[in-house]
């Protein structure tokens, strides 16, 4: 089942999956072409955003580390990233992310990919350090995103069947 933009995305099948992390999977997906990767995230509604932003992190971090979710487009959304995790209640997660965060000049990780690339550049030396404990503490799974990201679509099923 891939959903694209034009077919009908229909939730209630998709809970149906029995599998809990290709729910997930299948929502991301979703998302991820309604808003064309990331690209025209303003066709997405507030509670689609927090979904793709918490997704967009969890895969970045898993093929490659916080580098690079900070050097790909999700690192446009570093901010919202954090304040995603704790409306899903990931407030661990968001307390990662937000150490991770703290190695960008102020702590404001650059919205603009190249700006934001470059001053990885910089940084990624120093940072890398932090960035593998946070890394190794992402892996401890503290809480468990999965059943997270699928109690917050229940919660706001009426923002995800559109």
């Amino acid at each position: 089942m891939n959903c694209n933009p034009q077919s009908e995305f229909d939730l209630e099948k998709v809970l149906k999956i029995e599998r809990r992390d290709m729910i997930v999977m299948e929502i991301d997906s979703y998302l991820n072409e309604k808003s064309e990767y990331g690209e025209k995230i303003k066709k997405l509604n507030s509670s689609q955003r927090t979904f793709l932003f918490v997704e967009n992190l969890e895969r970045e971090i898993n093929n490659g580390g916080f580098n690079q979710f900070y050097f790909n487009s999700s690192g446009d959304f570093s901010q919202e990233t954090v304040t995603a995790l704790l409306e899903i209640g990931a407030n661990k997660t968001a307390e990662i992310v937000k150490r991770a965060n703290s190695e960008f000049k102020n702590g404001t990780v650059p919205k603009e990919r190249t700006e934001r690339q470059n001053e990885l550049e910089l940084i990624e030396e120093k940072a890398e350090e932090n960035w593998n404990n946070c890394y190794s503490e992402f892996y401890k799974y503290q809480e468990n995103i999965t059943e997270l990201l699928i109690s917050f679509v229940l919660k706001n099923k009426s923002d995800f069947e559109k």
